[in-house]
């Protein structure tokens, strides 16, 4: 071992046990040490494959055919908001896989030491509301699969239900086998969903007669205003699908090899897999009409009139194992070191998840997925003036006002470098208030709805900026020891 690895080697070694006698550290929120970090960049492909390759990518997509886009139109959006949340997906996740320590704890640096229950709150709180959604859908696909074994479950009003608490209860169950379990799904599964996708664009494609027919849906805007007020919210709610991970991320690089296998495994993972998998959704949702007379947004409705029992056995399989997958990594991770962030000592990562589970059906996911204006306009561009805000300051604090430079063993412990005031850096939650404030200050004033339509952009602009302002008038007034 050299010298660099042994030094790096104590200080992990230190920081643990200092850490683990604070009330703020347990063992799902501590640093992982050197050795424990094994994923390389097919982890991270797989990942983001997995997490892409779902029901609301889908949704997204040709909820945007619905909206009145053509296929063009709708995939463009698509891949330039993926490229565009890329950036500060890398940027946070940069933290994690340098310190070995998960979102929560990451936020104490910017937030202090109990102020970062803040932002972690309003980032578990969005996961559980995507927990449910996830749920709800693989409860859907289960339905479908017992209506295609027997035909008269579908006069059975429960039916649903009862679907919807099986695929709850399999959630808890993964939760209970810990975090690992994430990578092992995510490795044996990733190859399998993409084929399953060409699958079902094979199927559309023949039925429909071709990509001629499937793609010549003409877009519904006749002027550019029209398109671009439609664009913009659209492009907004790209950035929102992903803007929970984007502050979540170092839940998973802090198990990276290095910067390097998690930046490629993103790279080459998020924009692809999404872009491809929301093509298949518009090629898809294009082709119904042609088949069946009307476009149908849900591709467990489309699954579902596949005709042969089989095949939608098959189909509903393939769909239930994306759903599982995103809903653990996307959905279950963050929320649960969230919870437990509240608590170390009390809190577990097992009961922050159990927690998640029973937050997700409070929040009623039934009603988020009422229509495609709900879902894009209501939910996603929303929630992401929440989380807009969280990442500017994150960013600001990390890479301009410390210059990736944290003093680890400070996050776990109380009157360190991260005390602030009483455990609370204001300067961070009065930049994340104005964020938000501004951002959904177009809900009540029609004159700014521009400010909303473009939620995300605009709270992490003005939080980043405000907190910058904040805590460079601040410089002189703090030490390592206040």
């Amino acid at each position: 071992m050299s010298e660099t690895s042994e030094a790096g080697a104590v200080r992990e070694e230190a920081t643990a046990e200092s850490g683990a006698r604070s009330w703020l550290w347990n063992k799902d929120l501590a640093a992982v040490p050197q050795e424990k970090r094994t994923w390389g960049t097919y982890n991270y492909t797989a990942l983001w494959v997995a997490m892409s390759v779902n029901i609301p990518t889908y949704m997204l997509a040709s909820g945007m055919i619905a909206g009145g886009m053509n296929w063009k139109q709708a995939i463009f959006t698509v891949f330039l908001g993926n490229l565009l949340v890329l950036i500060p997906m890398l940027l946070n996740a940069h933290a994690g896989a340098r310190y070995g320590i998960p979102f929560p704890v990451f936020a104490r640096a910017s937030f202090g030491v109990l102020g970062a229950n803040v932002p972690a709150i309003l980032r578990a709180l969005v996961a559980c509301g995507w927990f449910g959604i996830q749920t709800w859908i693989g409860g859907q696909a289960i339905n479908a699969m017992m209506i295609a074994l027997v035909p008269a479950w579908a006069d059975y009003q429960l039916g649903v239900w009862l679907c919807f608490g099986l695929f709850w209860l399999l959630n808890v169950a993964v939760i209970l086998r810990g975090i690992h379990t994430i990578r092992f799904l995510q490795g044996i599964s990733a190859p399998f969903l993409l084929l399953i996708g060409l699958a079902l664009l094979g199927w559309a494609w023949t039925q429909a007669g071709g990509f001629g027919p499937m793609l010549s849906t003409p877009s519904k805007f006749q002027t550019f205003g029209e398109f671009f007020s439609f664009f913009i919210p659209s492009l907004t709610a790209v950035v929102g699908f992903w803007a929970t991970v984007a502050l979540n991320i170092p839940d998973f690089t802090r198990y990276a090899r290095s910067q390097r296998a998690q930046v490629m495994g993103q790279a080459l993972g998020l924009p692809a897999t999404m872009t491809f998998y929301s093509f298949i959704g518009v090629a898809v949702t294009s082709a119904t009409v042609i088949i069946f007379g009307e476009a149908l947004w849900d591709p467990v409705v489309v699954l579902s009139k596949l005709g042969h029992p089989l095949a939608v056995l098959v189909a509903m399989a393939a769909l239930l194992i994306a759903t599982l997958n995103v809903n653990v990594a996307a959905n279950i991770v963050s929320p649960a070191n969230d919870f437990s962030n509240l608590y170390p000592r009390r809190i577990s990562f097992k009961m922050g998840g159990l927690i998640t589970c029973v937050l997700g059906l409070v929040m009623q996911p039934w009603k988020l997925l009422e229509s495609h204006g709900t879902y894009i306009f209501g939910w996603l561009v929303g929630y992401s003036s929440l989380l807009g805000p969280i990442a500017g300051v994150m960013i600001a604090d990390y890479f301009v006002i410390r210059k990736k430079i944290i003093a680890v063993e400070d996050l776990y412990r109380r009157d360190g470098f991260y005390e602030f005031t009483r455990g609370t850096n204001w300067r961070a939650i009065a930049a994340l208030g104005a964020g938000i404030g501004v951002a959904l200050v177009g809900l009540v004033v029609p004159a700014l709805r521009p400010l909303y339509d473009y939620a995300w952009f605009v709270g992490f602009g003005v939080a980043f900026l405000v907190y910058l302002a904040l805590m460079r008038g601040a410089e002189g007034q703090r030490t390592p020891s206040s």
